[in-house]
């Protein structure tokens, strides 16, 4: 049971986690989980230490952590001062690329580590739709992200929507009055907060047909609201040095409000009317009040934390027990962490467990988590992610990448999935690890002790696989027909190292390694 919990709220277990989850109990595994401090497993800091980017280009070779600390002056230099910007604008995003796949193997705050990535999916921006996402990229992860991964909605919902990389990533940067970019406040709708399912313009035209419009209290949004919301943000940008009217902008890379953008006209969303000439910015945040404290947001919000939490279709009674935690702490500084406390205590997820497929970043790196690996991230893992249909900051859309078990399991993306293994821990080309099992188990150990060694090992259990699949196993060891009790018979020491790998590989690409 310990392990399959593991596999939901943590990259995979470990042996580090394994012992906390045991000597805690569950509950208070989850309440540690959902307080993460400074203290860290100094395995991080010392893999941190081992790291360079390497990869073929010369600038990213022996390129070691310069900006993952980095504050924003420091990042924005590399726009405004190198002639090559095209190639260094990416360094920020590789090393935040780098540094995320270490937290995920080694942090132990892992289930703030699961929820971090949630959220940059939810709020999703792509390294590739402009450099100045790539590079402002650590900083959004570090001062968003990360900062309010826990912490109230609201407060969170403005922390994005006022940051340069999603300014940049969605246009609202460029908006401005007469007309007003769209791009931010249809995202905003449909994907930050109430989502698709309470868009409502198929039904009705006017926003006086929405239930509840009248009474200032709309169900839901239809094309005018986003119109009307886009009007709302203009004037929220960016201090790039573009020209203006009244003189270039400065060139911080910080957030700025420039009110002769701004349209000040009066406007109607979601069936509230904003007065004409308010304060600055006072119609971006009132949009951003409506919307996360909307129920239509609770539901939606909550819905997606259970899905990634329990299932491709969470039960109804989850989903209302997050909803009533959600809006019973919609003021709280800690309301994301009460909404996934009810989650995760509840029976509905315990009785979930396995039914979750792993997307393929969360494969690879419980696959390195099972087999205990010390890897020290670079250039190929991006493109081990990639060849399995894995964008790491680079998903292309706003949607961020699907959380369903019907896209990651087509017959072109199992095949990828069941490729990563031999390549991961067979080949020597990527240059991350180097992984020998010959030593883990006695020298006179039998063919049945070295399976169940390394199911228990991956799985948890030496009966986590059916008795065809163990038979299986057993025929790569049971050479001369050797009985599976009698010690393994190996030809050589590299005999013995590639059919060890056979059956890791093996265990690894099994259907019961493949869901969390």
């Amino acid at each position: 049971m310990h392990s399959k919990i593991l596999d939901r709220i943590c990259y995979g277990k470990n042996d580090r986690m394994l012992y906390q989850i045991q000597k805690l109990g569950f509950e208070a595994f989850v309440q540690a989980q959902l307080h993460p401090n400074k203290q860290e497993n100094p395995q991080l800091e010392a893999i941190r230490n081992q790291f360079v980017l390497g990869g073929d280009d010369p600038m990213q070779k022996k390129h070691v952590f310069q900006y993952i600390n980095a504050e924003l002056e420091t990042l924005w230099s590399i726009h405004l001062n190198d002639k090559k910007q095209e190639r260094r604008a990416m360094l920020p995003a590789l090393e935040l690329i780098a540094d995320t796949c270490m937290r995920a193997l080694y942090s132990d705050w892992q289930l703030y580590e699961i929820m971090v990535q949630f959220w940059h999916n939810h709020f999703n921006v792509s390294v590739d739709a402009d450099d100045r996402v790539a590079i402002v990229l650590p900083l959004y992860d570090r001062e968003v992200i990360r900062k309010h991964a826990l912490g109230n909605f609201r407060i969170f919902l403005e922390a994005v929507a006022s940051h340069p990389a999603m300014l940049f990533y969605l246009d609202n940067a460029f908006s401005r009055a007469g007309p007003a970019n769209e791009n931010y406040a249809r995202e905003l709708f449909e994907l930050h907060t109430l989502g698709e399912d309470n868009y409502l313009n198929h039904l009705y035209n006017r926003w006086k047909e929405v239930p509840g419009a009248e009474t200032g209290i709309a169900k839901g949004y239809i094309d005018e609201d986003i119109y009307e919301a886009a009007r709302a943000f203009t004037g929220w940008t960016v201090a790039d040095g573009a020209w203006t009217e009244d003189g270039d902008k400065a060139n911080t890379g910080a957030f700025m409000y420039i009110d002769k953008w701004h349209d000040n006209y009066q406007k109607r969303i979601l069936g509230q009317e904003f007065r004409s000439n308010q304060g600055p910015m006072e119609d971006g945040k009132k949009v951003l009040d409506l919307l996360a404290f909307h129920p239509g947001t609770a539901r939606f919000i909550c819905t997606k934390l259970c899905v990634r939490l329990v299932a491709d279709k969470p039960p109804e009674s989850i989903v209302e027990q997050a909803i009533t935690t959600w809006m019973h702490h919609q003021h709280s500084d800690d309301q994301i962490r009460e909404v996934i406390k009810t989650i995760l205590l509840s029976d509905e997820f315990i009785t979930s467990l396995g039914g979750k497929i792993k997307t393929p970043y969360e494969l690879m790196m419980s696959t390195i988590r099972a087999l205990g690996l010390n890897l020290v991230p670079k250039i190929p893992m991006k493109w081990l992610l990639n060849q399995m249909g894995y964008q790491l900051f680079s998903w292309p859309t706003p949607t961020g990448h699907p959380d369903c078990s019907d896209y990651w399991l087509n017959s072109s993306m199992l095949l990828k999935r069941w490729n990563l293994m031999p390549v991961l821990l067979m080949s020597d080309w990527h240059k991350m690890v180097d992984f020998d099992p010959s030593d883990q188990v006695g020298p006179s150990a039998s063919s049945q002790e070295i399976v169940d060694y390394w199911l228990t090992k991956i799985m948890g259990n030496p009966t986590a696989i059916d008795v065809q699949k163990k038979t299986t196993l057993l025929s790569i060891l049971c050479i001369e027909n050797r009985q599976a009790e009698a010690p393994a018979l190996f030809y050589s020491k590299e005999d013995k190292r590639y059919r060890l790998l056979q059956i890791i590989c093996l265990i690894l690409m099994a259907p019961e390694f493949q869901v969390r």
